[in-house]
C-alpha cells in the first residue's frame, strides 16, 4: 500500500506540475519534471501490483488531457494569459480612419430633415448634405426634424425632435373664470364718451 500512496502523490504532482508549465512556461523544464513524476508513478503502481499499475496507468492516461484541457481553458483569463492573448479589436477599431469617417462621427448631435420616409433607414440632410441614416427602429416621415444620436463605424442613427408646443401669451390663472365675451359684458364697462351716438353738429 506504501508503494501505492507514493504512486498516487507522484501522479498528482506530475499533473500539477503540467499545470504550471501552462501557466508559467519554463522552456520545457517542469514539462520533463511532470513527465518523470508521472512515469515514476505508474512505475510504483506496478510494482504494487498489476492491477494496481493498470489503474495508475488509466489515471495518467485520462488525467495529463483533462488537466492540459482545464489548464489552457482557465489560462486565457489570467493576469499573463491576457496580457500575452491580445482581446479582440472592436468594430471602431479595425474600421479604417478615412476622411468620410471622421466627417460622420462629427456629426453625432447635428440636426436635420428626413428627406425620405425612414423605415428605418432612408436619407436625411443634415449640414447641406444629404446622408443615408437609419432610425432607431421606428418610422419617421419626410419633413420631421431629427438629431443624430450616434454612429457606428458608416452607419449614422438618428432620433426624431419633437416641436415644443409655443406658450400662450398670458398664464391663465388657477381656478379663475375666463373673460367674458363682448355680448355678455356690463354697461358700465364701456367708455361712453368714445361712442358716436349720432347728434348732429350746430
Amino acid at each position: 500500500m506504501q508503494l501505492l500512496f507514493w504512486a498516487l502523490v507522484l501522479l498528482f504532482i506530475g499533473l500539477g506540475l503540467i499545470a504550471t508549465e501552462v501557466f508559467i512556461p519554463s522552456g520545457g523544464v517542469l514539462g520533463a519534471l511532470a513527465a518523470l513524476a508521472v512515469l515514476a508513478a505508474i512505475g510504483f503502481g506496478f510494482a504494487a501490483g498489476p492491477l494496481l499499475g493498470l489503474m495508475v496507468l488509466a489515471m495518467a492516461i485520462f488525467g495529463v488531457p483533462a488537466m492540459l484541457m482545464l489548464a489552457f481553458r482557465v489560462w486565457p483569463s489570467t493576469p499573463m494569459g491576457r496580457r500575452i492573448l491580445l482581446e479582440a479589436p472592436s468594430e471602431q477599431q479595425v474600421l479604417p480612419d478615412d476622411q468620410r469617417l471622421r466627417e460622420l462621427k462629427q456629426l453625432v448631435g447635428k440636426t436635420g430633415v428626413v428627406r425620405t420616409v425612414m423605415l428605418p433607414s432612408g436619407q436625411v440632410e443634415i449640414a447641406g448634405q444629404t446622408i443615408d441614416a437609419m432610425s432607431q427602429g421606428i418610422a419617421i416621415e419626410p419633413g420631421q426634424r431629427v438629431r443624430v444620436a450616434e454612429v457606428h463605424g458608416t452607419r449614422v442613427f438618428v432620433l426624431p425632435i419633437s416641436d415644443d408646443a409655443p406658450a400662450p401669451p398670458t398664464a391663465a390663472i388657477e381656478g379663475a373664470p375666463p373673460p367674458p365675451p363682448e355680448a355678455e359684458r356690463p354697461l358700465a364697462s364701456f367708455d361712453l364718451d368714445d361712442i358716436d351716438l349720432g347728434q348732429d353738429k350746430g
